[in-house]
């Protein structure tokens, strides 16, 4: 979780642009009425803004805000237990009054009714749902909605009357869903190590419903009564799929309530990073760019890029290199800490990034390949980035097999007599091998682990110096961030995409 820092006046505008909506969410399914969830989120916020106007510095700020929430809330239902007591042969239900007198549909949204509008914005087409969540949820005018739609502002009220007619039927029904159902939100995510045989975590994570229930239970863990009503999924579905992300080491479960088994990272941590990366991308990829020129000039014995052209094997280069550097500055302690042991042979961590409002980078990945050692297979130790850039990660597969790999190893090191016709085709199609003339050669990047290097001692001295800048700078860099990295070099020229790029840019194959 990211840690707060910095003025009270800070945090108070920090409470109240992102916790306001949250905490009364948190105090409607506890409460189950909308007047009294309403008078537990101001009591809740004014405890927060009084402790924030006394100079409060939170360590941990959601913590610390969900801590007094729940607090509160404990002394609410305490409150609420005693008043029943007192009231003698009389249901405590009969002094909670509804109001039946509210004749629009306005009154209704604003008042007792929200869960309803909640579900059923869930049925409605996204042209009719965007403007009642923009007016009715978000409090926006109308002239607002009319400028972030490109509407005009008589479109807007016309949208709006006819979702009005839609929704008035479905409000008296039973469903009931909650907000991520109408309003799903994005979540990033960042995987190191090796992926199962199943493509596990990937298979799994890009599906919007789990993106969902981890965002929903990150900073405050749930139990599946909560989650289903949060996502708008009946509870014995969501039972099932809670206990699919706990076999799969996505999620936890610490009593009955569950919570991500990885970090995500939030809006206000991202955007303190954002502005340091801002600061640092343009001095480090420039003498990233002059490490990987001069060594590559002095003859590169380790590196092969002659079938697929310098050009494209610097994709691979550039972030290679940087990913040296970010391990080797940042590790601490042992080297050989080992990767979680995962389902399906798996071996992976995992980092999720909530999404954000300003622009970033070019989102940068990496794939591995999954084998089973029992199996007696061979390792195969190929990667490949896959930038987010122009759609260059659509242009090959999502990961590839075993299979697969070994067949390009064997082509890398010259025993494609020996591969398996269907596979050398399947490789032939995806771009990681090519056909020239009666030759078959691979179209990505190699690397040969043993080869000795022959540069002089100048070249030595100027690549160790080059080295010891690049890592006093990523000394200072608070995360693995490779878009910044890679947007820079794009824009100095260093890096070119265009019709000669190969699809395979970013693959690469060590040779042990």
């Amino acid at each position: 979780m990211a840690h707060a820092s910095g003025t009270p006046e800070a945090l108070i505008a920090d409470f109240t642009e992102n916790y306001m909506e949250k905490l009364f969410y948190f105090c409607l399914k506890k409460t189950g009425n909308s007047l009294d969830a309403e008078d537990l989120t101001q009591d809740i916020a004014l405890h927060i803004l009084t402790g924030l106007n006394k100079g409060t510095i939170p360590v941990n700020f959601p913590a610390w805000v969900w801590q007094i929430a729940r607090n509160r809330y404990a002394v609410w239902a305490d409150r609420k237990h005693k008043k029943a007591d007192a009231v003698t042969g009389t249901d405590i239900g009969d002094y909670e009054i509804a109001d039946e007198t509210e004749s629009t549909l306005d009154t209704m949204i604003r008042e007792e009714q929200l869960s309803a509008l909640r579900r059923e914005l869930a049925f409605i087409e996204r042209e009719y749902r965007n403007v009642i969540v923009a007016y009715y949820i978000e409090d926006k005018s109308v002239r607002e909605i009319a400028a972030a739609l490109s509407l005009s502002v008589p479109a807007v009220k016309q949208r709006l009357y006819r979702a009005r007619n839609i929704l008035k039927e479905g409000m008296s029904m039973a469903r009931e869903f909650g907000k991520r159902s109408y309003k799903p939100e994005q979540v990033t995510f960042v995987m190191n190590g090796k992926s199962g045989t199943n493509g596990q975590p990937w298979s799994i994570i890009t599906h919007s419903m789990y993106k969902n229930i981890f965002l929903e239970t990150y900073e405050n863990p749930q139990t599946a009564e909560e989650i289903s009503l949060a996502l708008g999924i009946a509870l014995p579905y969501m039972e099932d799929e809670l206990a699919f992300l706990v076999r799969e080491q996505l999620l936890r479960k610490n009593g009955n309530k569950y919570q991500p088994d990885f970090p995500i990272i939030s809006r206000e941590e991202q955007l303190r990073e954002h502005e340091l990366w801002n600061q640092l991308k343009k001095p480090v990829t420039e003498k990233l760019c002059l490490l990987i020129d001069t060594y590559m000039k002095a003859g590169g014995a380790k590196v092969n890029a002659s079938h697929i052209g310098y050009d494209a094997a610097k994709w691979a280069l550039l972030v290679r290199t940087f990913d040296w550097f970010i391990n080797s500055v940042h590790t601490t302690g042992s080297s050989n800490i080992e990767t979680p042991v995962r389902p399906d042979d798996g071996a992976w961590t995992l980092t999720g990034y909530e999404s954000i409002d300003w622009e970033e980078p070019a989102f940068v990945g990496m794939h591995t390949v999954s084998y089973d050692e029992s199996e007696g297979k061979k390792y195969i130790n190929f990667g490949q980035y896959k930038f987010f850039y122009n759609n260059i990660h659509t242009k090959t597969p999502i990961f590839l097999t075993w299979h697969e790999a070994y067949t390009l190893w064997l082509v890398c090191t010259e025993n494609t007599e020996t591969c398996e016709k269907n596979y050398l085709e399947k490789m032939l199609e995806y771009g990681y091998i090519k056909q020239e003339n009666a030759e078959i050669l691979p179209n990505v990047l190699i690397i040969d682990a043993n080869a000795k290097e022959t540069y002089s001692e100048a070249v030595r001295a100027e690549l160790r110096s080059l080295r010891d800048e690049i890592a006093d700078l990523l000394a200072k860099a608070p995360n693995t961030m490779r878009g910044y990295i890679v947007e820079q070099a794009i824009a100095d020229g260093w890096l070119k995409d265009d019709e000669a790029t190969p699809a395979t840019i970013g693959a690469y194959m060590y040779l042990e």
